[in-house]
């Protein structure tokens, strides 16, 4: 039940030790406030990371052709190494696990429509390239099996080629000049991250390698892969794969230089197990930040019990029971640690929120190494509440030892 009368001798106490309250609730609000400073700073490393990892599929694994850096079987280093079909083949047929298997080839040329000119970088890809790279398509469709099978001289276009050619016109259905041949247009897609070129055109993947290398020659060679759920798993798969790729080059298993791997799962899973660390530590640190206030709300509730011990002997003279001022110092502790926790969350959120809301109004960059630097609500209640509940055990103790004294002790206190 509310009692006005405890709640009146509480903020009397509490008006005539303005310093002390104030510097009490501040090292409460200031434990909160750094604890969710930490939180958000940490979340915003992780999520600028996984920003980054997010324009393709994460179990991504991409094989690519080098130089020899190692002799081999007499073959002295420096030898140039070529993917062609045979590696596709060989990781559809003898990678188990491997899915939506592709090769692309690419090289730079100039698209031109009527008076209108872009220069832009040609890529022949396979239909499940969509999957991989994570694109989206705004008008038409993408690049299909028919477009594969038939050789058809068909162009993906993205957005910013579309408005440097087109203008104001629907571009689909219309044909556009490249390297010497008309291709029509059969779709507008924008890309769902910042990975690659912003002015890149897909082709079928065959007709693009009939028209750059007849019919030879791969620039890469992407899939995706499940099951590979640690980074031991993983570093397994990529030693298996090179040394497949190698026996088929005739090259040495341990030149890494010569064959590239990019093992999307392997960097994801070392970057979130630094990021995880970094949180930890962060953690750590904001919960002793915490502690800290806790400590100060103790010590200031033990010293406010010691100089109202003559006081409560004069309550418990005239009739108070323990409870009451077991229940009145408990009051004084909740209400500071609730107060001024409740000043440093909202503190603390809103200097996370305020940066959250300066970086996406600045457009973050193409590759943000850090974003959305926010915590969630939940943890931010719960932090407070555990400091709330911290409160109420300091001021207990100190409460629970002074009402044990009795009347007679208490008002002979110094």
């Amino acid at each position: 039940m509310f009692d006005l009368d405890i709640w009146q001798e509480i903020f009397n106490t509490i008006r005539k030790n303005k310093l002390r309250t104030f510097l009490t609730g501040f090292s409460v609000a200031w434990g909160i406030f750094m604890l969710i400073i930490l939180l958000a700073a940490g979340n915003g490393l992780k999520n600028g990371v996984k920003s980054n990892f997010a324009g393709r599929a994460i179990n991504t694994v991409e094989v690519w052709g080098g130089r020899t850096s190692i002799p081999y079987k007499g073959i002295p280093q420096g030898r140039s190494v070529r993917l062609d079909n045979k590696d596709r083949e060989l990781v559809s047929k003898r990678v188990v696990g491997a899915e939506n298997v592709v090769a692309d080839v690419g090289r730079g040329s100039t698209a031109s429509f009527g008076g209108e000119s872009s220069s832009c970088y040609l890529r022949g890809i396979y239909p499940a390239t969509q999957t991989i790279d994570d694109l989206n398509v705004l008008e038409g469709r993408f690049i299909n099996d028919a477009d594969m099978l038939e050789k058809r001289k068909v162009v993906l276009i993205n957005e910013r080629v579309k408005t440097v050619l087109f203008k104001s016109q629907n571009p689909i259905g219309q044909y556009v000049k490249i390297i010497g041949a008309m291709f029509q247009v059969v779709g507008v897609y924008s890309r769902n991250s910042n990975w690659g070129n912003d002015n890149t055109m897909y082709l079928p993947f065959t007709t693009a390698q009939q028209l750059f290398n007849k019919g030879y020659g791969v620039n890469s060679v992407k899939f995706t892969i499940d099951g590979l759920n640690t980074r031991a798993a993983n570093e397994v798969f990529t030693t298996d794969l090179r040394k497949k790729i190698a026996a088929l080059h005739n090259v040495s298993p341990d030149d890494r230089r010569a064959i590239g791997i990019y093992n999307q799962m392997e960097n994801y899973l070392q970057t979130m197990g630094i990021f995880n660390g970094i949180s930890l530590f962060l953690w750590i640190i904001g919960i002793g930040t915490l502690m800290a206030g806790v400590v100060g709300v103790s010590n200031i509730m033990l010293i406010t019990v010691r100089e109202r011990t003559k006081e409560f002997g004069i309550r418990k003279a005239l009739g108070a029971t323990p409870a009451s001022i077991l229940r009145l110092i408990l009051l004084e502790s909740i209400l500071i640690t609730a107060l001024f926790g409740y000043i440093g969350m909202v503190a603390g959120i809103g200097i996370s929120e305020l940066v959250n809301f300066a970086m996406e109004s600045s457009g973050g960059g193409e590759m943000p190494v850090f974003k959305n630097p926010t915590v969630s609500m939940d943890i931010a209640l719960m932090s407070t509440g555990v400091l709330i509940v911290a409160g109420v055990v300091a001021g207990y103790f100190p409460a629970r030892k002074a009402i044990q004294v009795t009347a007679v002790e208490a008002m002979r206190a110094e």
